[in-house]
């Protein structure tokens, strides 16, 4: 098995392969790919997929790399309906546990009107954008990596997506290698 950096090395090559972002040769699947990779591995692969994303944006024309933190995305609509204060508070004196129903109802996980899916789809050019997913590990267990992939599924057919996966990938998706995760057999592993 190869290592962390020479599998980081081949992300460049295979995005920029044309049936890659076409989705050519996937049977009309989906274009959704999962690069997945030990937890303990996280920032060296959050570091390398800014410095690819900044890279590819700044030498090819033809290909723009949008990344989208599931976290971040989380915390932003928790800030823009004037919640985050309140999810804090609630935090401190319930519980993390106590917090997860009320901030997935607020994102709207599941529903047509998915604020996540919303995020995302709001800021992406059709067969242009490469889009990246990262965050995963962060956001969990609030936003589960394969409720995302399911409810993107519908909403982004005209481009590809990678998602950053601190765990592993058959038809499974194993957060962290010990949480198992609903299957998710649409996704193909990029390397």
């Amino acid at each position: 098995m190869i290592n962390l950096s020479e599998r980081l090395k081949q992300l460049e090559p295979k995005i920029l392969e044309e049936n890659f972002r076409t989705g050519h040769g996937t049977a009309n699947e989906v274009n959704f790919w999962i690069v997945d990779y030990d937890a303990e591995d996280e920032m060296q692969v959050r570091d390398h997929v800014y410095f690819l994303a900044k890279r590819l944006n700044s030498i090819r024309e033809d290909v723009a790399i949008k990344i989208f933190d599931l976290y971040d995305i989380m915390i932003d609509v928790l800030e823009e309906k004037g919640y985050l204060d309140s999810v804090i508070e609630m935090e401190q004196d319930e519980g993390s546990d106590e917090t997860i129903e009320p901030i997935r109802s607020t994102l709207r996980l599941t529903l047509e009107n998915d604020m996540v899916v919303a995020k995302i789809t709001e800021d992406i050019t059709p067969e242009k954008d490469i889009i990246f997913l990262v965050g995963v590990g962060k956001a969990w267990p609030v936003i589960r990596s394969h409720t995302i992939l399911n409810n993107l599924h519908s909403k982004v057919d005209k481009n590809p997506l990678v998602m950053f996966f601190p765990g592993y990938y058959t038809s499974k998706l194993s957060l962290f290698g010990e949480i198992t995760d609903d299957n998710y057999y649409r996704a193909f592993k990029l390397i």
